[in-house]
């Protein structure tokens, strides 16, 4: 399907109307609500990563609010259930059987803040819930509601009482973001904001018919075989021992165990669509795939020993990667 340049500008400027509502509450976040819109439109979902009080939850928050959606926030701990977040048999005494209580899964965005705290069992619960947008109570398999998102938090400074994230369910995450302390004169407009009484209020700017609206607009976007080839090769490099077509990166086998599989190809062609969209552009360029590397990728990394005892992040990694890999 071709993209209509009408249908193009219209999708941008909506996208861009709900980034400015989300701008109503979250000073100099723009980056960040316009990572949570690219995991909303891409069909995934979203780990979000930073220290305390950078906005993270708000930021969740306020874009269910401007959606419309229902939403749900389950705080992790690691004495928590399955059946705490899918829910529960419970026996009703009146009819003399047991009926499926639903779990607080049971929403269109799920915020899972400090995800990492949970043990092994809810992890496994989440994954299915990610994965097959369903979960099972008893011997009953229950869908999700339509759209669903997990939109998940994470501290990189604490690690007592956590539990490191399967690369499985990782490598579900559409997307990871790196929240970072405001500037300055951010930090100023916060406090001052934070004297009112209660959040700016917003509107409903993306309802069920706006998200759908979106995506189709996001298939139209064009994405040529050669920025489809630089794709597929740079995902490929990011593979240990497995350089294709002579491009070689240098200290790859040294810092990194295992490379991103096919599904990060998939989402990084989808996630540059996006990019492309929101910049208001029919067709995606390198840059965009550039830009939507680290997030798409520094999750799927599975880094060794070596590079945490040389201080080599997985952001560092994919800039090498994108250093060396042509451009189409």
């Amino acid at each position: 399907m071709n993209a209509d340049p009408g249908m193009t500008r219209e999708a941008a400027a909506l996208a861009k109307r709900a980034r400015d509502e989300m701008g109503l509450r979250l000073v100099g976040r723009d980056e960040l609500s316009r990572g949570i819109l690219t995991g909303i439109l891409a069909g995934g979902h979203v780990l979000l990563e930073g220290v305390p009080g950078l906005a993270k939850t708000l930021a969740v928050r306020t874009f269910a609010d401007i959606s419309g959606l229902s939403f749900s926030r389950i705080q992790f701990t690691p004495d928590l259930l399955p059946a705490d977040i899918t829910g529960a048999l419970i026996w009703e005494q009146n009819t003399g059987r047991f009926l499926a209580r639903r779990g607080p899964l049971f929403a269109n965005i799920v915020l899972a803040d400090e995800v990492n705290r949970a043990p092994a069992k809810v992890q496994s619960a989440l994954l299915e819930a990610m994965e097959e947008g369903q979960v099972t109570i008893g011997e009953e398999s229950l869908r999700l509601p339509e759209p669903f998102f997990v939109m998940a938090t994470q501290n990189p400074i604490e690690h007592e009482g956590t539990y490191p994230l399967p690369e499985a369910e990782l490598d579900r995450f559409v997307l990871k973001l790196l929240i970072d302390y405001p500037a300055e004169n951010e930090e100023e407009e916060i406090v001052r904001r934070s004297a009112a009484t209660r959040q700016a209020p917003v509107g409903k700017i993306l309802g069920p018919e706006e998200i759908a609206f979106l995506r189709s607009s996001v298939d139209a976007v064009r994405l040529d075989d050669a920025i489809l080839r630089y794709i597929v090769r740079l995902v490929r490099a990011s593979r240990p021992g497995r350089e294709q077509s002579g491009q070689h990166v240098k200290d790859l086998s040294r810092y990194v165990e295992f490379g991103a599989s096919p599904r990060a190809s998939i989402h990084l062609s989808r996630c540059a669509r996006i990019a492309a969209l929101l910049d208001g552009r029919d067709h995606v360029l390198p840059d965009d795939v550039k830009a939507m590397a680290r997030p798409v990728l520094r999750h799927r990394l599975v880094m060794s020993y070596q590079a945490e005892a040389d201080s080599v992040s997985a952001d560092a990694v994919i800039a090498r990667l994108l250093s060396s890999i042509s451009l189409p």
